[in-house]
C-alpha cells in the first residue's frame, strides 16, 4: 500500500474514533498511534496534517459537503462516509500540492473497503460536485 493511501487510511480511523468518542484531537492521535507499528514517518506526518487540517477546517468542510449533498443531512450520513468526505473535501479545498482526481479517487477507495455496499458511489458522487464547484469559484476570480 502506498505511503500516503496508507496515511489517509489512519487519518479516517483517527477522526472516525474522534467522531464516535467525542475524545480530543491530541488524545485520540496520541491513542492512536501508540497503538500502531508505522515503520515510516511520513505516513504519520500526513496523517496527522490531514486529520489536524480537517478539525481545524471542519465548519467550511462540513458547509461545502453540505450544499454538495442534495436531501442528506451532514448529521445522518454514515460517520464512515462523513470522515472519508471530510478528508478528501480538505484536500480538494486546501491541499494545492494534491491533483483533484487523486483526491476523489483515493476517496471513493476508502469508501469502497470501509463503507457499505453504495458508499463508493456516494462519496463519488458528493466530491464531484465539489470539485467542479470549487473549479468553477476558481476560475470566476
Amino acid at each position: 500500500m502506498r505511503k500516503r493511501t496508507r496515511a489517509r487510511e489512519c487519518a479516517l480511523k483517527i477522526l472516525y474514533g474522534i467522531d464516535i468518542t467525542g475524545d480530543s484531537a491530541e488524545a485520540s492521535l496520541d491513542n492512536f498511534w501508540q497503538s500502531q507499528e508505522i515503520e515510516d514517518s511520513g505516513v504519520q506526518e500526513f496523517a496527522n496534517d490531514l486529520v489536524k487540517g480537517v478539525l481545524e477546517n471542519l465548519d467550511k468542510i462540513d458547509k461545502e459537503i453540505a450544499k454538495s449533498a442534495a436531501n442528506w443531512q451532514l448529521k445522518r450520513m454514515a460517520v464512515i462516509d462523513r470522515n472519508i468526505l471530510r478528508i478528501a473535501t480538505f484536500e480538494l479545498l486546501f491541499a494545492q500540492d494534491i491533483p483533484p482526481k487523486v483526491s476523489i479517487n483515493e476517496a471513493v477507495d476508502l469508501a469502497k473497503r470501509f463503507g457499505d455496499v453504495d458508499s463508493g458511489r456516494f462519496v463519488n458522487g458528493i466530491l464531484d460536485k465539489i470539485n467542479k464547484t470549487f473549479c468553477q469559484d476558481k476560475q470566476s476570480k
